[in-house]
Formats: structure tokens, C-alpha cells, sequence
């Protein structure tokens, strides 16, 4: 579950707790409902944590939930997924 913003503030620490997920049960899925802002700093580190996921690693990394419309759209936008 992640909450609040995610922004620059947030984005480095939010990368190195999703990677600390990944690496000890290698899959991981969010749950954005409660997402209430994202900056394209924070769009960035998560399109790019999806893509190495998804493309280098082959691991699973699922993004669920109907909060922050503006991740769907980046991701649609920049055809991630």
C-alpha cells in the first residue's frame, strides 16, 4: 500500500523500499489507492523500476488500485504497459 505523494522528496526513499521488496520476494505489487500526488520525478523512478522488473529481471510488478490517474497515464502515454 503506498500513500501520500510520491515526489522528489519521497521518490529515493520510495525506489529503495520497493527494490528492498523486490530482492526479498522478488515479485512485488502496489496498491496506489491511496497515492494522492505524483511529480515526474516520481513517475520516472517508478517507470523505471517497472521496466527493469519487467524487461532486465523478469520479475513481476503489478500497480492495482484507482488512486493517482496521472500513473496510468504515464504509462499509457509512454506505452509501458
Amino acid at each position: 500500500m503506498v500513500e501520500g505523494a510520491i515526489n522528489t522528496a519521497t521518490s529515493k526513499y520510495f525506489e529503495s523500499h520497493i527494490w528492498a521488496i523486490i530482492n526479498k520476494y522478488n515479485n512485488v505489487t502496489i496498491n496506489i489507492d491511496n497515492v494522492n500526488y505524483i511529480d515526474s520525478n516520481g513517475l520516472s523512478i517508478l517507470r523505471n523500476v517497472y521496466l527493469s522488473c519487467l524487461m532486465k529481471y523478469n520479475i513481476a510488478f503489478y500497480i492495482v488500485g484507482n488512486g493517482c490517474k496521472e500513473i496510468y497515464d504515464d504509462f499509457r502515454f509512454n506505452k509501458v504497459a
